[in-house]
């Protein structure tokens, strides 16, 4: 598989422990349900799985390791949480600690996080490239001057910049309109998006929906999508599909590669068939238009800024 010519990614924020699972996502998976999911992944050829050590509060990526066939190709991440020292070799460090989670040699895509340290920690994973141990660098959570900045030191040693991976949605399309997309698009630089469904938010309630922290956090605000959930369902029973998958299909009609978190083999099967609906341009305005109007701000595009320090 090439990887980049991809459709969708899997995403593992949801893969952890039982109680994990009920908590933050209503109910629990185990894992010969994870395996049956994985199994029609690969019979799909989705073959990206992305992940990162605080998913599933620390299991996730465990669980990747442990149930994942050498088919799957992995996406991880470094997370620069504290000031970069190049003696100490954090980089490494954590990409070790990766590789033994998944009981491989290297990793297919390595993102640097947040815009931390920029420059020290993209050093370290260009030794890390030159050694074998990362495939490609990816870049998340940048703006675009961090964007163009990466991409000038990597470009200095002959290394393409693989991908951004950024949030982005029908609810929020802050890197399309200040730049970051076109961008991209123009360097040859992947986007993926990440939080497609908005934590769940663009999905439709259910009469006997569960508890999930996220969805209470959230419950006012659902209430103003619903002149956006009734165009999303005419949409998509035009190409029969569900509201969920309008989503998906939204992002990737826009050149976008959709991260979208499976833990049960239909939403893979839902994933893949999002990922190949070709939706019109009257559509895609539509669906702008009624967004647009609605200003309903789930997570925000720059949601980690927070973190990267001054």
């Amino acid at each position: 598989m090439n990887i980049s010519d991809l459709k969708a990614v899997v995403g593992t924020n949801s893969w952890g422990s039982a109680f994990y699972g009920k908590v933050l996502r209503g109910s629990a998976v185990d894992d010969a349900t994870l395996k049956e999911a994985i199994q029609l992944a690969v019979k799909l050829n989705l073959l990206v799985f992305d992940t990162a050590q605080d998913y599933g509060l620390g299991k996730g990526q465990k669980m990747i390791g442990e149930l994942c066939p050498e088919e799957i190709m992995i996406s991880a991440k470094f997370t620069p949480s504290s000031k970069h020292k190049y003696e100490y070799g954090q980089v490494r460090e954590s990409i070790e600690n990766d590789l033994e989670d998944f009981h491989r040699d290297y990793v297919d895509i390595y993102w640097l996080h947040l815009p931390n340290d920029i420059e020290q920690n993209l050093r370290e994973m260009i030794q890390l490239y030159h050694e074998g141990k990362i495939r490609h660098i990816g870049i998340s959570n940048f703006n675009l001057a961090e964007c163009q900045r990466a991409k000038m030191i990597l470009d200095a040693e002959h290394i393409p910049l693989y991908g951004v991976q950024n949030h982005y949605s029908l609810l929020d399309r802050t890197w399309e309109k200040n730049g970051v997309l076109d961008w991209c698009k123009e360097n040859d630089v992947k986007f993926w998006a990440w939080a497609v469904l908005e934590e769940g938010l663009l999905v439709p309630p259910k009469k006997d929906e569960k508890f999930t922290i996220m969805k209470f956090i959230f419950e006012r605000k659902r209430e103003k999508l619903y002149p956006l959930y009734k165009a999303m369902h005419e949409i998509g029973k035009e190409h029969r599909i569900s509201i969920a998958q309008v989503a998906m299909a939204y992002v990737s009609n826009k050149g976008i590669i959709p991260i979208c978190g499976c833990r049960k083999p239909y939403q893979i099967a839902q994933l893949y068939k999002a990922s190949q609906v070709k939706l019109s341009d009257v559509e895609i305005r539509r669906l702008e238009r009624i967004s647009d109007r609605l200003q309903v701000n789930i997570l925000g595009a720059d949601m980690f800024r927070f973190a990267v320090r001054k």
